[in-house]
């Protein structure tokens, strides 16, 4: 063993590492559902909490661990972070811990994998360990992308469905309820954000402050104009069925005059494949022949 790659060592020393701990979690999640079932027929029931405490999942486990280390190395969860979480739809309490934990462990896997590259072993471990480590930055910053794009696209819908609510004569914290019920299948986002303002209310903050709430979660521009254009109305006392209607069309609007400003960039972007790929392949089709005619002629001439 003396002459044997030490970073390979290394890298074997740590996966047999982290399957002993796997089996042990394993065998420990195995054991605590054997014990509950034992305890259920030998016992009383238990109460509901005390049932689930005992039956926990290995991923809750796991994430507990994880839990553990992160407040022994002193991993807050920071506003900011909460924040770009929130943006990116995940606001389950384990999504700080599977964060962390994703953080943690892809370093490792990337010391592993890169043991297995013979050439240039210590420059693709570092590459992979960095690109491992900002992975899920990159992840959540892409899927708070596509959110944000979703709720700008599906808004005009909303706002049609709340014009349509509150025309019925529903107040406009039961049309955005009503709204957020009605568009769970088709516009999920709109949804959660609509639903997630009704339960704030209801916890006791202030409408104003949680439809802001929901422009800052979002960080789309529509949003927090609709967010400027209810507080308004619910301060000043105007009719609120016309300023969602206006509020809609100009959103309408909006987007048509963005879809035509795309349209008109497109003459922009087609030069380049045009000169590039398009117009070479123009030239050699309906100049080759006639080179080489030429080219042909030339040399009878010389000849």
């Amino acid at each position: 063993m003396s002459g044997a790659n030490p970073v390979l060592t290394i890298s074997v020393t740590v996966t047999v590492f982290f399957a002993l701990a796997l089996v042990i979690v394993f065998l420990l999640t195995r054991g605590a559902g054997q014990a509950r079932r034992l305890m259920e027929v030998t016992r009383a029931p238990l109460r509901l909490e005390e049932g689930a405490e005992a039956g926990v999942p290995a991923k809750r486990i796991f994430l507990k661990m994880v839990r553990f280390v992160r407040t022994k190395i002193g991993f807050t969860t920071g506003e900011k972070l909460q924040a770009k979480l929130h943006a990116a739809g995940l606001r389950e309490a384990s999504a700080v811990d599977t964060y962390f934990a994703i953080r943690l462990l892809g370093p490792i896997v990337a010391v592993v994998i890169g043991t297995f590259i013979r050439q240039n072993t210590f420059f693709w471990i570092a590459a992979l360990m960095v690109a491992a480590y900002l992975a899920p930055d990159w992840w959540v910053s892409y899927r708070a992308g596509q959110r944000r794009e979703a709720i700008r696209l599906g808004l005009p819908d909303a706002l049609d469905l709340m014009v349509v609510c509150v025309d019925a004569g529903l107040a406009i914290d039961q049309a955005l309820l009503r709204s957020g019920q009605e568009l769970a299948l088709s516009q999920p986002e709109i949804s959660e954000e609509f639903i997630q303002v009704n339960f704030e209310q209801r916890a006791g903050k202030p409408r104003i402050e949680a439809w802001q709430s929901m422009a800052d979660r979002t960080g789309v521009e529509t949003v927090n104009s609709l967010a400027h254009m209810l507080a308004q109305t619910d301060r000043f006392g105007t009719p609120l069925v016309r300023a969602l209607r206006i509020f809609a069309d100009s959103v309408r609007q909006r987007r048509r005059q963005q879809a035509e400003e795309l349209a008109a960039k497109t003459t922009v972007k087609l030069i380049f494949p045009l000169v590039l790929f398009i117009f070479p392949s123009i030239f050699i089709v309906l100049l080759g022949p006639a080179v080489i005619l030429i080219a042909r002629n030339m040399q009878g001439l010389f000849q």
